[in-house]
């Protein structure tokens, strides 16, 4: 709805990652850094973790928008939670070939048989596993094997590990050792600053034709960053929320306020507002307490009457339908 309304040509704060939003902050250049120095050593792996949302895949999807495709080709595994063997059947899979009816071995064989061929050709072959928190041991273990693999004294296969932060922990495993010593590049994605949310977004909207409209008050980027904790898909997630509400109230401005009441919305429809066991404490005491009880009582004020002229528009959007339909 707000795509019409604010006459944009696509969703600015889609989900799916896509690159052609890359936004290049300080965080994701070094790691993009850290990947394309770990590409040029042509073997073994490059890990990059991150919170959820913090960009990881849409950093390779750039990473893969830059590559001469005549020179790699590259499999991805997302689904993670398997065993061992399975794991290496999606890792044949994710190359086009077909793993079903065969055993282990000779699974490996046409692997090797695969790099082999991509070798003669002058193509590298890329292995891009998400979400490889959710590995077990015996399936890293099996990654590893694969990067045994050498055609003509030369790795067959280079793997991007993609996870969140606890497989930093996993990787400290003793029985790890040996793909430990196969990393050549690691990097941790963190969060956006607070400066570099503001550009994100406008990057975004502008991917989308936006000219500045709805305009953007400088409260409102700051509202954002807080609201999400700086993390990409979070702002997506928001912005797409303010965007609807904003169409839906007519706004031709985004306030600070709007993005707080937004961001306090979601996080009612999420139970975070839930008291749980504890008792709701009187007002004087909460005063007491919160010295910024006032601006939240007033955010809620906006946030109540704000759903009630959203739900009369929704009201008259539904019954111009109607009438268009007769």
């Amino acid at each position: 709805m707000f795509r019409q309304y604010y006459r944009f040509t696509g969703h600015p704060f889609q989900l799916t990652p896509d690159s052609r939003f890359y936004f290049g902050s300080q965080g994701h250049s070094r790691a993009f850094s850290h990947l394309v120095y770990g590409l040029s050593q042509e073997e073994g792996f490059i890990v990059i973790t991150g919170e959820v949302g913090a960009g990881k895949t849409t950093m390779v999807e750039q990473l893969w928008a830059q590559l001469d495709r005549n020179s790699y080709i590259i499999g991805r595994i997302v689904t993670t939670q398997v065993a061992g063997d399975d794991l290496l059947r999606l890792a044949v899979a994710s190359f086009g070939m077909q793993p079903e009816g065969v055993d282990k071995a000779t699974l490996l064989r046409r692997m090797e048989q695969f790099f082999r061929e991509q070798r003669q050709i002058g193509r590298r072959c890329l292995l891009v596993v998400d979400e490889v928190q959710n590995l077990s041991i015996p399936a890293l273990e099996e990654l590893r094997m694969l990067s045994n693999i050498t055609i003509d004294g030369r790795s067959g296969l280079q793997t991007i590990l993609l996870g969140q932060p606890q497989f930093r922990r996993i990787l400290a495993n003793p029985d790890l050792e040996q793909l430990r010593q196969r990393i050549l590049a690691s990097y941790h994605l963190g969060p956006m600053s607070q400066a570099e949310t503001r550009p994100y977004i406008e990057h975004r909207l502008k991917m989308v034709g936006w000219v500045g409209t709805p305009a953007w008050e400088d409260g409102a980027f700051d509202a954002m960053h807080r609201g999400s904790d700086g993390i990409p898909r979070r702002i997506n997630t928001l912005g797409s929320r303010v965007l609807l509400l904003a169409a839906l109230d007519e706004a031709q401005v985004i306030t600070a306020s709007m993005v707080d009441a937004t961001a306090a919305e979601m996080a009612g429809d999420l139970g975070r507002g839930a008291s749980g066991d504890f008792a709701a404490p009187t007002a004087a005491t909460q005063a007491a307490a919160d010295p910024d009880l006032v601006r939240r009582v007033e955010v809620l004020e906006q946030t109540t009457a704000r759903q009630e002229r959203v739900f009369r528009r929704l009201l008259d959007l539904m019954g111009s339908m109607m009438d268009t339909s007769k």
